[in-house]
């Protein structure tokens, strides 16, 4: 009877395979949870690359800086993602009292 004992273990040992993530699906990820899309994240964040991988991130507020892409489909190609702007707010030029186009930043500002 000893000869089964080891086939009984050996099998039991193996970590089963789940596709990742591994959470429950009705979980909601936390911020820097791994996620595939960002109705895989908690209320107020959303699902963007990080490095290779894709985590859940804020979403941004007022006066954060965002990102205005003028090519459609070149949000694939970054390695750290940023979030959209919050509900009510727009990824805008940020307005300076000096020169025109003194600065390229875009920030998340209000309608």
């Amino acid at each position: 009877h000893g000869a089964a004992e080891p086939e009984e273990t050996g099998t039991e040992a193996l970590p089963r395979r789940t596709p990742a993530p591994a959470w429950l699906p009705t979980a909601k990820g936390e911020e820097g949870d791994f996620c595939l899309r960002s109705s895989d994240c908690a209320a107020g964040l959303c699902c963007a690359r990080h490095f290779w991988s894709k985590i859940c991130k804020p979403v941004l507020r007022e006066g954060q800086v965002c990102t205005r892409h003028r090519r459609k489909g070149t949000h694939g190609l970054e390695i750290f993602q940023r979030c959209q702007c919050a509900e009510g707010l727009a990824c805008r030029l940020q307005r300076e009292q000096g020169p025109a186009d003194a600065s390229r930043l875009h920030t998340c500002q209000r309608h």
